[in-house]
């Protein structure tokens, strides 16, 4: 049985999955589906194209970069996602908030300004939420420091109860500091077990094979956070540069979701980024990924 990789083999860089109900929904950065671009599933595996979740922006906003949507489920009818847009003031890319009662949208951000944009940091972008054990929020972001040539932080930060604003001090987690990371960290993802908090995140160029996913073990939702080393996937004979992942529980297993390219297109077609599925295992709380398989023997 198994299933074949890419579970979506259209333009969708950046995927995020929710649960809702028996189903799936998956947002992704701008494509051929509009801003945030959607998909449905029953099953993980077979995917329906929806359409645009966010079709208009704010007016702080001009359109063009719309990046690395990812969801928050508070309620059966309240879905708050947070992505990554242009901020026409800035000229940076920035974080915006928005709120739907549907899991497909449309989402609207009323805000009169970002949630964030360091500007003088190069930008923010990738914002990605968390709920602990606890049940409280908190979310995770990168400034854009490589656009500027400065470093690139990790950085988080406690939510409100409704999602939609910071209230407690901004904390630097992690940066670029070993080799194979190159020039940037990104893309965080922070997933809780047995005390433990994992930090998962993209490091390298996206449009490179060296694009590859890290870890870090955390000591709180803020750290301080201790990096396992080399990444805990990579490149593989069937895809290149894997990254911005996320984790979701379906079928008894815990599985990575990501992007990946075809290894003869990396870096050369811009539509280049399909959805992968590899199963992540853990063994003494250390995180074990399959690399990239076109056939996966396994079943979602």
């Amino acid at each position: 049985m198994g299933f074949t990789n890419p579970v979506y083999d259209g333009n969708f860089a950046d995927p995020a999955i929710i649960a809702v109900g028996n189903g799936f929904y998956a947002f992704a950065t701008n494509g051929p589906l509009g801003n945030v671009q959607t998909l449905s599933s029953g099953d993980l595996v077979a995917w329906e194209q929806v359409g645009d979740a966010l079709p208009s922006l704010p007016d702080w906003s001009s359109p063009g970069r719309v990046w690395a949507p990812e969801v928050s489920v508070h309620g059966p009818d309240r879905y708050v996602m947070y992505y990554t847009t242009h901020g026409t003031a800035s000229g940076r890319q920035c974080i915006g908030v928005a709120v739907a009662s549907e899991p497909t949208g449309p989402y609207v951000d009323k805000s009169p300004e970002p949630l964030i944009c360091q500007a003088d940091e190069g930008g923010s972008i990738d914002a990605s939420p968390f709920q602990d054990s606890t049940g409280r929020r908190w979310l995770y972001w990168k400034n854009d420091g490589n656009a500027i040539g400065v470093d690139t932080w990790i950085y988080a930060s406690e939510l409100s109860a409704d999602g939609l604003s910071l209230t407690g001090p901004v904390h630097q987690l992690i940066k670029q500091d070993l080799p194979w990371e190159g020039a940037l960290v990104e893309a965080p993802y922070m997933v809780e077990g047995a005390g433990v908090f994992h930090l998962f995140y993209s490091a390298n160029a996206f449009d490179r094979a060296e694009y590859a996913v890290g870890h870090a073990r955390c000591a709180s939702p803020t750290g301080p956070c201790t990096k396992s080393g080399d990444p805990i996937l990579s490149s593989s004979p069937d895809a290149a540069g894997p990254g911005h992942n996320m984790v979701i529980h379906h079928g008894g297993r815990d599985w990575f979701v990501y992007h990946a390219w075809n290894p003869t297109q990396v870096g050369t077609d811009p539509d280049g980024r399909t959805m992968w599925l590899s199963e992540l295992t853990w063994l003494d709380e250390t995180p074990i990924v399959q690399p990239p398989l076109h056939h996966n023997p396994l079943t979602p």
